[in-house]
């Protein structure tokens, strides 16, 4: 008897969007915490393999000054080795207005910025206050929008510092709006370190759009480390968010979060929507078969539990990115 792919039961619910925008952040946030200095040519072949897999919403690189990150210091060679699908997207996260020119001169035509819900986070990660690096963030909004280039705007340590512990709400709202009202299109709140609860995502996602953000622009960026991504997310569907980021293979780390996991794993959340009749666009076996070739390129476990159970089942899986990719 043969044994068939195993696929998730669709069971919709009612009252949740039909559609939902996957924001892969994995060859940016997912790379640039991990230990290893990963080549250009994985880091492109990844890229074209998860554009292969359907992946029309990527982030992937981050141009950083390499003494801070130095896992993305090749941003530049990375976005100049991969040719974006048509209807696709390229976004690379830029610090300031340094990086967004280094961003435009490498061809890149989409960027996020990033600031902090609280002041201990700002310090540490990005070396500035909480106002002067939402003032910053304004700045390159400005600049970049001059020129046409769509901005998105992640808020991190919505949910949690690990200095400060619990955050106030009012201090991400006012976080988002400032970069809303300077012409992000998109607010991603971060749950940069994996505390998140049901019940304190429906809180800070009900409060930010009290504050006037509207619906569409509001995405959930969650780390893994509690293992609540999926419940936060069926909370956030709830309240009809309809974008959440995620890492292929559940890639990356925060090294402000002792025994933080990643990023939530792309094949977990699309296993978790195709369940839900949700539709995404992307292929979980290609999600998967890229997972397991990139673990095997850096010789290590595949990390999500989708990715596992599919090795497990002891099935066939082709590896259709690479074929498609080569083709």
């Amino acid at each position: 008897m043969t044994l068939s792919a195993p696929t998730p039961r669709v069971q919709p619910e009612p009252g949740l969007p039909a559609r939902v925008t996957v924001y892969e952040v994995g060859p940016r946030d997912g790379l640039q915490a991990e230990t290893d200095i990963i080549p250009s040519s994985i880091k492109a072949e990844l890229c074209r393999r998860l554009y292969v897999a359907g992946t029309t919403n990527l982030e992937v690189t981050s141009f950083v000054s390499p003494a801070w990150i130095p896992q993305l210091a090749d941003a530049a060679e990375v976005v100049a080795a991969v040719e974006v699908p048509s209807g696709a997207r390229a976004v690379a996260l830029v610090p300031n207005l340094r990086g967004l020119q280094r961003a435009v001169d490498a061809g890149i035509r989409e960027v996020a910025v990033v600031v902090s819900a609280t002041e201990s986070f700002a310090k540490a990660n990005l070396n500035n206050t909480r106002a002067g690096a939402i003032d910053r963030a304004v700045e390159v909004i400005a600049a970049a929008s001059a020129q046409g280039i769509p901005v998105r705007g992640y808020v991190s340590m919505a949910f949690g510092d690990p200095w400060e512990g619990a955050v106030a709400t009012d201090a991400v709202t006012a976080a988002a709006a400032e970069l809303h009202a300077a012409g992000a299109r998109t607010i991603a709140l971060g749950d940069t370190i994996g505390v998140a609860t049901p019940g304190l995502t429906t809180r800070v996602v009900t409060e930010t759009l009290a504050a006037g953000i509207p619906l569409d622009a509001v995405a959930l960026h969650l780390h893994d480390t509690y293992g609540q991504s999926l419940a936060n997310v069926h909370a956030a569907l709830r309240l009809g968010v309809a974008e959440f980021d995620a890492a292929v293979g559940g890639l990356g780390r925060c090294p402000y979060a002792k025994g933080a996991t990643g990023n939530l794993a792309t094949e977990d959340l699309v296993w978790m929507l195709h369940g839900l009749g949700i539709e995404t666009g992307l292929d979980l076996r290609a999600l998967a078969a890229t997972t397991e070739w990139l673990s095997r390129a850096r010789g290590i476990r595949a990390p999500s539990n989708v990715a596992r159970a599919l090795a497990a089942a002891g099935l066939d899986t082709p590896d259709t990115a690479l074929e498609a990719s080569q083709a």
